[in-house]
């Protein structure tokens, strides 16, 4: 089985522009290809696992990935899957999260000479000329075609700003300056971003020359992607000291029974074999599986030492021995203290287990948050310096666990 095969056994190909051409390529291990990263946050998500798994099996099997860090895109904005604008960054925030991005990136990609690139857009992007770019790209596009798109439609309408109009002819410059300029001769991305990478393909056409052979694009499927990433609201952060390794493992332990043999296939490097073979669990099995997703995809992120006490930690908390020393942890200070004590509304939002006071309070008041194993209903509820002293074990719901030491 080439590469190409066992990415569509895997459930990843969506859409494929010329998939013949896409096939000998790839398993020739003479894809140049791009995947783009907007940074609009300081760490990438769990929603990024597809593209940085899919990285790291093309380069395994010959392929050149580059990785393109959108820090000139990012000052405009994707519309995709969106229904208002998107919140507007400063040059130096984007340049932070593009920072933060490379150093989260090393753990998937080796990067060097003859191996995976890093490159920014906004190395051309931000020096183009506006009154250039419309006479060399601009006449390139039908407006009709771009309304037509799928990203800008669903936006017509709440509103679609003609900034962020601008964002497919950015996306598709990015294509073909790589082309020019590195010789990339392929990109991947999300099932919503068809529009925009078909911009890239026919600019690429259009200037170049419809013979041009290295145009090729195949997209992820991205419906998957898109449950990931996000938990009760919060996203799911690679970055350790946003979400930490515990947490990590418990989202992804905690997936549904109809997405863990989806996800085992999708995200983890476990052999095909040994994924039919698992198709075939049922009842308590499927526990088993979302251990090993759990365990596989936090090894990946974090290291095995972290996944270790993450799984040892999760087994010692549900079979109730209570492993205290791994587990997520909250240290207060004295000044958190009024007249002595602090309350548990405020040391579930200390604790990041509520995001207001107000949500902290529906929670007790539903029952969903338990103090060394006995339930708490009373939002008034207050602990003492001596209760801390030695660290409270607060329970969210049936599955989140928090230490609280003073």
């Amino acid at each position: 089985m080439g590469i190409y095969e066992e990415l569509v056994a895997r459930g990843l190909i969506a859409q494929v522009t010329n998939e013949e051409e896409i096939r000998t390529m790839i398993n020739a291990g003479k894809a140049k290809f791009y995947i783009g990263f907007d940074c609009t946050a300081d760490s990438l998500t769990a929603g990024h696992f597809m593209a940085l798994t899919l990285m790291k099996r093309l380069q395994q099997a010959g392929n050149q990935p580059v990785a393109l860090i959108g820090g000139g895109t990012t000052m405009i904005g994707d519309p995709s899957g969106r229904t208002d604008m998107r919140k507007m960054l400063t040059k130096e925030d984007i340049d932070h999260n593009a920072e933060c991005f490379k150093r989260q990136m090393e753990r998937f990609i080796e990067f060097g000479e003859g191996k995976a690139m890093m490159v920014n857009n906004a190395d051309w992007l931000l020096d183009l000329n506006y009154v250039e770019l419309l006479r060399e790209v601009g006449a390139c596009f039908s407006v009709n075609n771009m309304l037509r798109a799928e990203c800008y439609k669903q936006r017509m309408e709440k509103g679609l700003s003609f900034l962020e109009f601008n964002y497919m002819i950015m996306q598709s410059y990015d294509f073909y300056h790589l082309f020019k300029t590195y010789g990339v001769n392929m990109q991947f991305g999300g099932d919503d971003q068809w529009s925009n990478m078909l911009g890239g393909t026919e600019l690429i056409r259009r200037k170049l020359g419809k013979d041009a052979h290295c145009m090729t694009i195949t997209l992820l499927t991205d419906s998957q992607g898109k449950k990931m990433g996000k938990t009760a609201g919060n996203a799911v952060w690679l970055d350790p000291a946003k979400t930490s390794p515990y947490d990590f493992y418990q989202y992804w332990r905690n997936v549904e029974d109809d997405d863990v043999m989806k996800c085992i296939r999708m995200l983890t490097f476990l052999p095909l074999s040994q994924i039919d073979e698992m198709e075939k669990w049922e009842g308590l099995q499927l526990n088993e599986a979302k251990e090993i997703l759990a365990y596989e995809l936090t090894n990946m992120v974090h290291g095995k030492e972290e996944a270790d006490k993450a799984q040892a930690t999760a087994r010692a908390l549900f079979s109730g021995a209570g492993d205290l020393e791994n587990m997520p942890s909250t240290t207060l200070d004295a000044a958190d203290l009024q007249d002595g004590s602090i309350g548990l509304l405020t040391i579930l939002v200390k604790a990041g287990l509520a995001p207001s006071n107000g949500e902290a309070r529906r929670l007790v008041q539903q029952g969903g948050v338990s103090v060394d194993d006995v339930k708490v209903t009373d939002p008034q509820t207050r602990y003492d310096e001596a209760a801390l002293k030695n660290g409270i074990v607060v329970k969210k719901g049936k599955k989140v666990f928090h230490k609280v030491t003073l």
